[in-house]
């Protein structure tokens, strides 16, 4: 199908015509079965996985033979994403949407925790309230196997090249980028962005103005004020808020390992290995609190950015993890909760747990101030 689209080719999601080719090269890309195969039968995968992939890939074509469109993508994820917070959840809760139109666009900017499950949580609020599920911003440095990129497309998201060489290639790619998020607006179809580049590991949720200056390129292109037109993208800041992180003791570590060595070094599947445990960890509850749209007032990207901070800050659902790791009363706290908080910290070093109590300390510490 050829349309003026088409200069989003390389970055945008597939379209309804592109989704059975993709599912073709999913299901004959050995990678992706290989991947499935040590996730649901790692015991088996290596003797016999020569006699379990046909199985699988003829599995996978029986199962996705009615998938054709971009909805029926939409529809597969959520039945997943339903079996998934029935097993490593113990309820999602929302507020805000009711301040939102379902036939409207957003922008939405949310504080980042968790790679898959921040987009994914944020699509099952709206999809189980009649809003449109949104386009995922994702970075290409997620994207480094051919399946991925498959998978990511697939869902409704386009990627953001971080990977960009030198000046003029960066600029003209943010500035495809630009036009992109405002062409989706424009056509109805609600975006979803992080507040900045890679996860706040550290728990300090901070958006950060250069992606905000990153979405004005196309309004100054287009010689428009920079408040009226952000007000026009209609960005609704979002936090979510996760009772606990499946990740955090691998982000500590991550972190001690910085401070203490200078640098980090991330494995060749790290961040795979991240979305999974991501995924399947306990995360226990979950809010998602969906703030309003912002208006004009704010002449810079760093006022707005103060006031996407201002909303995430103030939204942020506080947990009793949150409250006795920052020492701040609340009814919330009792016993059991600190020793099932205290349990983490077995076998971990004391640096470690430091910057481990500091990431759930934060959110409550910034509330409080």
């Amino acid at each position: 199908m050829q349309s003026n689209n088409d200069i989003y080719k390389e970055i945008r999601p597939y379209n309804d015509d592109e989704v059975s080719g993709a599912i073709t090269r999913l299901v004959n890309d050995k990678e992706f079965i290989n991947a499935i195969l040590n996730y649901r039968f790692p015991q088996l995968s290596g003797v016999f996985g020569w006699l379990l992939t046909p199985l699988i890939k003829h599995f996978l074509i029986n199962k996705w033979s009615n998938i054709k469109t971009v909805d029926d993508v939409q529809r597969q994820i959520a039945k997943y994403m339903h079996a998934t917070i029935d097993h490593s959840c113990d309820g999602v809760t929302f507020t805000g949407l009711d301040k939102l139109d379902p036939k409207q666009s957003y922008l939405f900017v949310s504080n980042h925790r968790d790679i898959a499950m921040d987009p994914a949580m944020v699509n099952w609020c709206l999809f189980n309230n009649n809003f449109n599920t949104v386009r995922i911003a994702i970075g290409d440095n997620l994207l480094k196997k051919p399946c991925a990129t498959e998978l990511m497309r697939l869902n409704k998201s386009f990627i953001v090249k971080r990977s960009a060489k030198g000046p003029r290639e960066m600029m003209k790619t943010l500035g495809l980028l630009s036009n992109y998020i405002s062409h989706s607006l424009d056509t109805g179809n609600s975006i979803w962005i992080a507040q900045k580049e890679g996860r706040a590991k550290d728990g300090n949720d901070k958006t950060d103005p250069a992606i905000l200056k990153m979405f004005y390129m196309d309004g100054r292109k287009q010689k428009v004020e920079f408040s009226d037109y952000m007000a026009k993208l209609n960005i609704v800041p979002v936090a979510i808020s996760y009772e606990n992180d499946p990740c955090d003791i691998a982000k500590a570590k991550e972190l001690y390992q910085k401070q203490t060595e200078g640098s980090y070094e991330k494995g060749e599947l790290e961040d795979i290995e991240s979305i999974i445990q991501g995924i399947v960890g306990q995360k226990r509850r979950i809010h998602v609190s969906f703030g309003d749209a912002i208006g004009t007032g704010f002449d810079t990207p760093e006022l707005l950015a103060q006031e996407i901070d201002r909303q995430i800050t103030t939204n942020y659902h506080l947990f009793p993890a949150n409250y006795i790791a920052a020492d701040i009363a609340d009814s919330s706290v009792n016993d059991a909760e600190v020793a099932r908080f205290n349990e983490k910290f077995s076998d971990l070093p004391d640096g470690v747990i430091t910057i481990l109590k500091q990431m759930y300390a934060i959110p409550a510490q910034k509330k409080h101030l």
